[in-house]
């Protein structure tokens, strides 16, 4: 039995929909999640909870997989997401026209990137703590990782692009040997 799948489902303002193994999520913006054979929703009250027919170990590892799928999707109907990231370095920074970011991050030339349109940022005045704001988690995660391949932090200077509280394991630089 999936401890992950028999959890229901909390949710206040979205509004949700079953059909046949069709789920609809309304709120602020909307989903569809389609539920495997084997696995059916129930709304009772403000939970939605996932039920099996028969319990085998791949319908246990789907209910799981399934109602995380389905609760990401509820939270994004009503809250959102967002991620923070940190660009650390002196003279990197990011700039914003329209869904356009332009980083400057050391290298020889600039790097433009294309936000999609489901994903905002806030960019503050120096231009190094962006705010990544999304309803849909798994894209909100792609652009930050995006984001952060542009320039990985390095473990000498810590300097480079990271997530707001990863830990950057830092290693010594170059000893003077005291040769005679």
């Amino acid at each position: 039995m999936s401890k992950i799948g028999r959890k229901p489902i909390p949710f206040e303002t979205a509004k949700i929909e079953i059909k046949d193994n069709v789920v609809k999520v309304s709120g602020r913006v909307n989903f569809v999640h389609e539920l495997p054979a084997g696995i059916s929703a129930a709304v009772h009250g403000n939970f939605l909870s996932l039920t099996v027919q028969e319990k085998t170990r791949e319908i246990s590892v789907l209910w799981g997989l399934h109602r995380a799928l389905l609760a990401n999707k509820v939270k994004g109907a009503e809250t959102g997401f967002e991620q923070k990231i940190i660009i650390v370095g002196l003279g990197y920074k990011a700039q914003l026209a329209g869904k356009k970011m332009t980083l400057t991050l050391g290298y020889t030339h600039k790097i433009d990137y294309e936000l999609p349109t489901e994903v905002t940022v806030d960019i503050d005045k120096t231009g190094q703590n962006l705010l990544f704001k999304s309803a849909d988690k798994f894209l909100l995660g792609r652009v930050c990782d995006t984001m952060r391949s542009f320039r990985p932090p390095e473990p000498y200077k810590g300097t480079g692009i990271m997530k707001a509280g990863e830990v950057i394991i830092r290693k010594a630089g170059k000893t003077k040997s005291t040769a005679s």
